[in-house]
């Protein structure tokens, strides 16, 4: 009996050495950002507000490296392609007071990841509305770029591009 016990305590400590329990890493908002899932989550928590609510800044920056960069592709006035590039912190300088104001709600809807070591590449497709159960104003796909440390996930930075008549989401990015 008592070599009974012994291999079945000598077999737990072998399962626990081999496979060690991954510790949470919890933001102080909360956000779960030792998971993709749990990051992604974020990721889209934290510009979601109803309106006259303000965008947290700090819970955001607690996501992503630090002097993260952003940006977007857009048509200008002239009919031709651009991209606007900036810090995370002049996003939510330029952004904040609109999607306070008009209330912002978006969702993923799709999402595609690609790793390589400790790089990864989600193309997150996704859903806009004013507010939660309001009528879809737009849709995109943000193209984020994600480092693992091991214990949780930063994000490097995030890239979007909207849909169009002439840039419409392929079936692809829908699945």
């Amino acid at each position: 009996m008592k070599k009974n016990i012994l291999l079945l305590l000598i077999a737990i400590i072998t399962i626990v050495m081999i496979f060690p329990a991954k510790a949470q890493v919890i933001t102080k908002y909360g956000d779960n950002v030792s998971t993709l899932d749990g990051i992604m989550k974020a990721y889209y928590d934290v510009v979601t507000v109803k309106k006259g609510e303000k965008v947290s800044y700090e819970r955001d920056s607690l996501l992503h490296i630090p002097d993260a960069h952003v940006g977007s592709g857009y048509i200008d006035k002239q009919g031709k392609q651009k991209f606007s590039y900036m810090t995370l912190k002049q996003y939510h300088k330029l952004a904040d007071p609109s999607l306070s104001q008009n209330g912002f709600d978006e969702r993923e809807i799709a999402r595609r990841v690609e790793k390589f070591g400790s790089i990864y590449h989600v193309w997150s497709t996704y859903e806009s509305r004013n507010t939660h159960d309001g009528p879809v104003t737009e849709r995109g796909i943000n193209s984020i770029e994600l480092f693992y440390d091991g214990t949780r996930f930063w994000i490097l930075g995030w890239f979007y591009d909207g849909e169009r008549k002439d840039n419409p989401i392929p079936e692809e990015y829908l699945k």
